[in-house]
């Protein structure tokens, strides 16, 4: 009996952490069915975000697919910046830590949108592509999102 209250809490861990990782698995699975009309993609636990085009579109991942899909053309952003932990971080020179990663878009009509991320190195490519794309750049580099 003792032996049974011991392994009990260990199986109801295990169960959680199996149906975790079978969630996280469908999200994932989710995401590269929407990821394929995309020039560039990304995934992660806070965002789903692509770009095709002129158009960037992200949403929360689900297991269905994208949750709360919004989308902008890049042709009314005004600026990308990076933001890390609230303050603004150089893509170039992004830090190796945070607790808050997000991708910060200005608007044309003063509107800013913050595409959250988990990676730093992840967030300053996706920030120099839209950069680059936003100053006028002949054409975005699929290269350096991959």
């Amino acid at each position: 009996m003792v032996h049974a209250l011991i392994w009990l809490p260990l199986l109801a861990l295990f169960s959680f952490l199996s149906w975790a990782g079978w969630n996280e698995y469908q999200k994932v699975q989710a995401y590269s069915h929407w990821a394929k009309d995309f020039d560039n993609a990304k995934y992660d636990v806070f965002a789903m975000l692509g770009r095709r085009g002129d158009r960037l579109v992200w949403g929360k991942p689900t297991r269905q697919g994208p949750a709360a899909l919004q989308q902008i053309s890049l042709q009314t952003v005004r600026s990308v910046a990076l933001a890390v932990d609230g303050r603004p971080a150089s893509p170039d020179a992004p830090p190796a830590k945070a607790r808050r990663i997000a991708l910060q878009l200005a608007l044309d009509t003063g509107q800013q949108i913050s595409i959250p991320f988990t990676e730093t190195g992840l967030a300053a490519r996706w920030c120099k592509l839209l950069q680059q794309y936003v100053s006028g750049g002949p054409d975005c580099p699929k290269e350096l999102i991959q």
